[in-house]
């Protein structure tokens, strides 16, 4: 039987609780089950009344004590088909298995925390890593071939990674919030080239969460906060990046005092080159141009996804304490998962 209809039952048992009490008096109330819930078509993209199915589930969602499944970032497809995701407060990397249950795919002692991964050369799953004493971009699997690649900029640690991809040649794009106080370095998003070695920083002045690359790599896209939009650079030959531009406009994003509240978070892109993110309680699609396409909204506000599956035709979303799956007209990019 799926954790998820175990975990239902409990919550049948307890729903009747009142509150659920933390810190200075805070009553936070009993958080509603996720559901299955059914898409609207986007003509190419989903049919309308596709299920978004939860496959596992945290009820709390906030990584309450005995609740096996505790925090959900980073998902990415296994060449089999199958996914993985980081499971951050654990600090680990765990499976969704065929059968829908979950599993440990790299313990915390060797994961060292990651909250983003991408397939690097070589068959190697590169995390953005954050535990004490690990904190950069790391190899995490396979066993045995564990290695820090980057762990710091002209000498300075690295505050925070969060998301990350690997381009053809190697190397790798990653972003670093540094949402800490007194952060060593700024908010940037760097390049480790495919020699490894010093690390280059390819933007500043933003505050950046996901980065994905166009299906021909021929364009950077980071989500930043605060700014309303997704941020598009040209690549060049050596990693750098240019012509940075507003490239798509999230939509129903909070604007308080003529300022944008919060930003996208993950991304993944498709065959066609649609771009995906977890944007303001959905996940937002754009044509390559950037036009908004629609939204694809499970019953919790998503993270992060990536395609999966034998034909990389569904598509994984995570996020409060959720894995969420749903069949898919468009097809993810196979050696992004690995293959």
């Amino acid at each position: 039987m799926r954790r998820t209809a175990t975990i239902l039952a409990v919550v049948s048992l307890f729903g009747s609780a009142a509150a659920v009490i933390h810190g200075q008096g805070q009553v936070r109330p009993p958080e509603v089950p996720p559901t299955d819930t059914m898409a609207v078509e986007i003509p190419g993209v989903i049919r309308g009344g596709a299920r978004i199915e939860v496959v596992i589930a945290n009820v709390a969602g906030h990584g309450d004590p005995g609740v096996t499944l505790q925090g959900t970032e980073g998902p990415i497809a296994l060449p089999d088909g199958t996914m993985v995701f980081c499971e951050t407060i654990l600090a680990r990397v765990a499976k969704v298995e065929k059968d829908g249950t979950e599993s440990v795919f790299v313990d915390a002692a060797l994961a060292g925390g990651p909250n983003g991964l991408t397939w690097g050369p070589r068959g190697r799953l590169i995390g953005a890593t954050t535990a004490p004493g690990k904190v950069g971009v790391r190899v995490v699997y396979p066993r045995g071939s564990e290695a820090m690649l980057a762990d710091n900029f002209e000498g300075k640690p690295f505050v925070r990674p969060n998301d990350l991809i690997a381009d053809k040649k190697g190397g790798v794009y990653f972003t670093d919030p540094a949402n800490t106080p007194n952060p060593s370095l700024p908010p940037a998003v760097y390049y480790l080239p495919p020699s490894g070695g010093t690390v280059i920083k390819v933007v500043d002045n933003v505050n950046p969460n996901g980065v994905t690359l166009s299906p021909d790599e021929k364009t950077l896209y980071v989500n930043s906060g605060g700014t309303g939009y997704v941020l598009a650079f040209d690549v060049q030959n050596n990693g750098t990046l240019t012509n940075r531009r507003n490239f798509a406009r999230y939509e129903g994003l909070t604007v308080t005092d003529g300022k944008v509240i919060g930003g996208g978070d993950g991304f993944t892109v498709d065959t066609q080159g649609r771009l995906y993110t977890a944007a303001a309680g959905a996940i937002q699609v754009f044509t390559p141009q950037g036009a908004y396409l629609g939204s694809i909204t499970p019953s919790r506000r998503p993270q992060n996804l990536a395609f999966a599956g034998p034909d990389m035709k569904t598509l994984y979303i995570v996020g409060g304490g959720t894995v969420f799956k749903v069949p898919m007209l468009a097809q993810g990019i196979k050696s992004r998962g690995g293959k």
